[in-house]
């Protein structure tokens, strides 16, 4: 990833309504959910919830899926793993971490939840 795209992506999520909106995403899963659902579940107008989501497709973050009538969106975890990958890639001045916590796949703790 360029390091456009990391700031591209760093000033998505540096805005609140975003930050929740990405949040809830990346909690629901690989399923996704409607705009209505999460405008509905985060209390943010249509029109703005619009914007927020485009910003965040717009910086990849968020991926859209037809399905019928509606759009699902989901988080790109592809994208998320590798912006952090890119935040702790010189973690440690390359030693290993021992006091730092790793991260961890994106998928299991959040869907433990």
């Amino acid at each position: 990833m360029e390091s456009t795209q990391i700031i591209k992506a760093l000033a998505a999520l540096a805005q609140e309504s975003r930050l929740a909106i990405y949040r809830l995403l990346v909690a629901r899963g690989p399923q996704g959910m409607n705009a209505g659902a999460i405008g509905e579940h985060l209390n943010i107008a249509p029109a703005t919830l619009s914007f927020h989501l485009k910003e965040l497709t717009h910086a990849s973050l968020v991926v859209m899926q037809p399905q019928g009538r509606f759009v699902i969106y989901s988080a790109n975890y592809q994208t998320m793993n590798t912006l952090l990958q890119f935040l702790t890639e010189n973690c440690c001045g390359g030693n290993p971490c021992t006091s730092v916590t790793p991260p961890v796949s994106c998928l299991s703790p959040v869907l433990d939840r």
